[in-house]
């Protein structure tokens, strides 16, 4: 029998519909649930980004639809597929570069309404990666961006770590923590920052959070936004707009083919670019790296 459940994330409401006992095998998503109906008369909880009503079933022909690109990143790493007929898209999905396509997503209306189906097995995987490309594409209507980052909080504020995986991120977070016993991760793959005119942005935790068991409904204002590269030393500077943008966008997910999507997503990144410090960590995987970067971007020690 299917049900739905509504959830919330950075504020934006998504509904996922499927068996209820696969529901309840998503322990990353139990924080986000929300007891807010869709009836509501208040419009920003009325309204859904998104619904995804999934169901397994052998992979769609992807004959009668034209292919618009495919995403191969590190071979490790999910394959995305995304083909278009007319206004609708699909999106395959594969564990891996060169894997099976385990999972699509056939999208209507502007992407707000989702059919994915998946191979046996594969449930989490699909939902998990459903939810992240839906949440990024539709999010940035909403002024939202879905980052690839870790986030530590401490002094009441959010302080996220970019760079490419395997840089050390999550090292990064971690060598916080046994430095400050007061930071606190947030999330440590895929938070989400909203971003205002007029408004300090905010990062929220998500139910994406990686390898990493940190799946929590809370925010934080952000102090400062860091691109971490691995180095022989440790050294910090403040970037210049025109020098944090490559390193804000490598990190932003969204639908960079479609124009439109692919503004807002721009308008976005340079809002949060002209309102946020971002900094450049050149460090050793040491806890003089953490002292470094926390002292610098709190004030405590001037920057370079």
């Amino acid at each position: 029998m299917l049900t739905t459940r509504r959830y919330i994330v950075g504020g934006q409401y998504f509904s996922l519909r499927a068996e209820e006992e696969l529901l309840n095998q998503l322990p990353n998503f139990r924080p986000f649930e929300s007891q807010d109906t869709a009836d509501s008369h208040d419009e920003t909880v009325r309204t859904d980004m998104f619904i995804i009503s999934a169901h397994q079933d052998a992979m769609p022909a992807t004959a009668a639809y034209a292919h618009v690109y495919t995403d191969q990143s590190d071979a490790d790493m999910p394959r995305i597929e995304i083909y278009r007929d007319g206004a609708d898209m699909l999106f395959c999905l594969s564990q891996m570069r060169e894997g099976a396509i385990v999972c699509a997503i056939r999208c209507s209306d502007g992407l707000s309404k989702a059919e994915m189906i998946y191979t046996e097995g594969y449930f989490r995987f699909a939902i998990d990666n459903a939810t992240m490309l839906l949440y990024a594409f539709c999010g940035a209507e909403r002024n939202m961006l879905l980052m690839h980052a870790s986030v530590i909080v401490k002094d009441g504020f959010g302080h996220l770590f970019l760079g490419r995986s395997g840089t050390g991120k999550s090292t990064h977070s971690s060598l916080w923590q046994h430095t400050y016993p007061d930071a606190e991760l947030l999330n440590d793959d895929n938070p989400v920052i909203r971003v205002a005119p007029g408004a300090k942005p905010e990062v929220y935790g998500s139910p994406w959070s990686g390898k990493t068991n940190c799946y929590k409904q809370q925010k934080a204002p952000i102090r400062a936004i860091v691109q971490l590269a691995q180095a022989p030393y440790n050294s910090i500077v403040r970037l210049r707009p025109t020098h944090a943008y490559p390193y804000i966008m490598a990190s932003a997910s969204g639908l960079k083919i479609e124009p439109e999507k692919m503004d807002r997503l721009y308008d976005n990144m340079a809002l949060l670019i002209e309102q946020q410090p971002i900094y450049k960590l050149d460090c050793l995987p040491n806890q003089e790296a953490a002292r470094l970067c926390y002292e610098t971007v709190s004030g405590l020690r001037n920057e370079q």
